[in-house]
């Protein structure tokens, strides 16, 4: 079975012949540039680590880790490192992790030191990004549409340029018929709904979600317009080379929903379905949703609003035990990720202990079907290589009966 079928299997609530594996396919499935430098070297394989993510500083995956750990889901991603900077992956030139570590970044990252050792991106000499001295990644600081509470008629939400689509295009083809591997593309709204339009400033924003609703509706009606325009577009480019359309928001905390169910599905759902909607009508595509937390009240609203699949699934949030989720929603939703706790097992544990806990949870998740396997969001830096191997060897080698 080649690693598309089994993973097109698996999203159809189908048993593969093992669990399907991803290491990167996603913006929020990925590996530290620091974490995956040292795995590197701990698996003999000496070659420059590149940026691919200016904001969260994660490594590109090469062929040779792909192969090592039997991964069957790769991503096709646009010519920018992240939406909004404009700074595309290509002109590559080295640079230092704030541990030392060597990585190559593109040449249009020229970040300045500010006068505390900061590093902050800027834009005609604003900041819109800020890493501390000793940090790993940076935090947007730029007020998004929401935050910034813009004028929704001057305000022009961002439409795929034909240089985006041409890239993608020919990354989705090379990648279909040059390799096996299932393929996931990130088409988001030009705004995330919840949490991506309040970054910047989230309390400006959730007071404008809760006490303005003509105000949203009409800030979700324009952001669902465009992102019907780019849907069209990109899904015509892609053609049925394809198989996972993503979209990520983020609506948990470790703890509980960060809104209620009621203006979920009064303020949120109605626009996010009708994008689905189309999705669904218009393609072979599964969604994938990626939104961290304890959002185990929320899914049968997310199966509704059209999620196929879920990722990261947070096995360590308030009631996001996989026995639990498989029995209520197994059948109905795709579970993608859930491999160890990525807060207390994957970086403190011996690799004795996220080999126990990927094994207990693959048992949980894979019978019947509708399990990707990965780790909980990214592999952070600090994540011991020994257990990166333990994570990914014991899900290759889990049987799943």
């Amino acid at each position: 079975m080649t690693s598309r079928e089994r993973v097109i299997r698996a999203i159809n609530h189908q048993e593969p012949d093992r669990v399907p594996i991803d290491l990167g396919a996603t913006r929020q499935s990925g590996i530290s540039a620091s974490s995956y430098h040292k795995l590197k070297q701990h698996l003999g394989i000496h070659t420059p680590t590149k940026l691919v993510d200016l904001i969260q500083f994660l490594a590109e995956v090469e062929q040779p880790v792909l192969e090592r750990f039997g991964v069957d889901a790769v991503g096709v991603f646009r010519p920018e490192t992240n939406p909004g900077l404009g700074i595309q992956k290509k002109d590559w030139k080295p640079w230092h992790l704030a541990d030392g570590t060597p990585v190559e970044v593109p040449g249009g990252f020229n970040p300045v030191r500010e006068p505390d050792g900061a590093y902050a991106m800027q834009r005609d000499g604003v900041t819109i990004a800020r890493m501390t001295t000793e940090g790993y990644f940076f935090d947007r600081v730029e007020k998004f549409p929401g935050a910034a509470h813009v004028d929704v008629d001057k305000w022009q939400p961002h439409r795929w340029t034909n240089e985006e689509l041409e890239y993608v295009q020919a990354q989705a083809e090379f990648l279909y018929k040059n390799t096996e591997y299932a393929l996931v593309c990130c088409v988001n709204p030009p705004q995330e709904l919840f949490t991506g339009m309040g970054t910047g400033d989230f309390e400006a924003w959730w007071t404008t979600l809760g006490s303005e609703p003509e105000y949203v509706n009409c800030l979700f009606q324009k952001t669902v317009d465009v992102w019907l325009e780019n849907l069209k577009k990109v899904t015509k480019v892609l053609g049925n080379k394809v198989q996972i359309l993503q979209l990520t928001d983020d609506f948990g905390t470790q703890e509980s929903l960060l809104l209620s169910i009621k203006m979920f599905r009064e303020r949120i759902l109605p626009h996010y379905k009708r994008g689905l909607d189309w999705v669904h009508q218009n393609t072979q595509m599964k969604v994938m949703l990626h939104t961290d937390g304890a959002i185990f009240t929320l899914i049968p609203s997310l199966i509704e609003m059209g999620v196929d699949i879920l990722n990261p699934v947070q096995v360590n949030a308030k009631g996001m035990e996989p026995n639990g989720l498989k029995k209520a929603y197994g059948g109905k939703v795709v579970f993608w990720g859930g491999a160890a706790d990525c807060q207390q097992t994957l970086p403190l544990g011996t690799p004795q202990d996220v080999a126990r806990e990927v094994e207990i949870n693959v048992k949980a998740f894979a019978p019947g079907g509708g399990y990707i396997c990965a780790a909980v969001h990214n592999i952070q830096t600090g994540v011991p290589p020994e257990n990166i191997v333990a994570l990914f060897d014991t899900a290759r080698s889990t049987s799943i009966h």
